[in-house]
């Protein structure tokens, strides 16, 4: 079995060498190639073509964000961006280099010792393995199905996302006109710690208010509601959020699943739900409940979903009325202002 080619993108040396002991510490990775700088990681990039690509953020000559969407123009190829830093602006530009193609992120795991060390390496590791499988998609595609006309009345959106998710969500909260009159509920499956970044990432490019579901918090319209880590989201009867310790259901909390059922049982047919790229199968069989409770239902197509996990499953399903692009999303969930009470 061949093992999987990593090339480890990091200005330190102390760090470069730290990762790379991790990386092969798996028997499945090699790591075939290093950088230390932004233009040193495009030209091996495109000399090397490993599998996969650990891109650090902050580097001299060329910074992680520049490498990261000139290697997806020229030279296609997974790329993970391993943060070192939870201050505002490095989670930005995390999120910034996800727009530019880079797949997914973690945070550089930490030395031996320390309490988060052995769950950061194997986060890692486990992505490493995941993204080498990944089919690039460099452009959503543009032809779709157009996007249904919907009469009924809604009064509730929930969406759930993991792997390739943060711009794929940018996008579609990106276009909702600020009189959308319906609650926005988010589950996206991410490291601990970048969560709020996530939300004030999305709040600049939306005209809806963006911020992190807060326990007892009342729902209204043109506002989106982010799962917080370490948490599971519901909501409950009167259209309050409720967060909980609840057990993680398929590893996860918060669990699309969790959010789910609880919109199945207090809105019904009154809701629209959708999943969209990611690894796994959360929430794929709630969302086929919600259907059968007369629910709108929605999945990303497999044409621009970097992991057609979760909505992959929700098709096999049958879970979803709509398979749709981003872009017709979109314009789908905008046409809900039309239809809400």
């Amino acid at each position: 079995m061949n093992k999987i080619g990593v090339m480890v993108v990091e200005d330190s040396p102390v760090v470069r060498q730290w990762l790379i002991h991790i990386l092969e510490g798996s028997p499945l990775i090699s790591v075939v190639g290093m950088a230390s700088d932004g233009e040193e990681a495009v030209q091996a990039a495109m000399r090397i073509r490993p599998d996969v690509i650990t891109m650090d953020i902050h580097m001299p000559k060329m910074n992680g964000l520049a490498a990261t969407r000139m290697i997806m123009e020229i030279c296609p190829i997974p790329i993970i961006i391993v943060s070192g830093s939870g201050e505002s602006s490095d989670v930005e530009k995390t999120f910034m280099a996800m727009e530019a193609g880079a797949l997914a992120f973690v945070p550089r795991p930490p030395g031996i010792g320390h309490p988060a060390h052995e769950a950061c390496a194997r986060d890692l590791v486990r992505l490493v393995l995941a993204m080498s499988e990944v089919k690039l998609v460099r452009r959503w595609p543009k032809r779709n199905p157009n996007a249904p006309s919907v009469e009924d009345s809604f009064e509730i959106v929930a969406i759930g996302s993991s792997t390739g998710g943060p711009p794929v969500i940018r996008t579609i909260l990106s276009q909702m006109p600020k009189e959308f009159p319906l609650p926005i509920l988010v589950v996206q499956h991410m490291s601990a710690g970048f969560l709020q970044g996530f939300a004030d990432w999305l709040d600049q490019s939306s005209a809806l208010a963006v911020s992190l579901a807060r326990d007892g918090e009342k729902l209204s319209g043109a506002r989106v509601y982010i799962a917080p880590d370490g948490c599971q989201m519901k909501v409950e009867k009167g259209g309050r959020i409720a967060l909980t310790h609840d057990d993680p259901e398929n590893g996860l909390r918060p669990s699309v699943s969790f959010l789910f059922r609880s919109i199945e049982a207090n809105y019904g047919k009154r809701a629209v739900a959708g999943l969209l790229t990611g690894m796994g199968k959360d929430g794929a069989a709630e969302l086929s409940l919600l259907k059968e409770k007369g629910a709108v239902t929605f999945v990303q197509d497999k044409e621009s979903a970097v992991v057609y996990g979760m909505a992959g499953e929700a098709v096999r399903l049958d879970a979803a009325n709509y398979i749709l692009s981003p872009e017709h999303i979109a314009s789908f969930l905008a046409g809900m202002a039309k239809g809400a009470a």
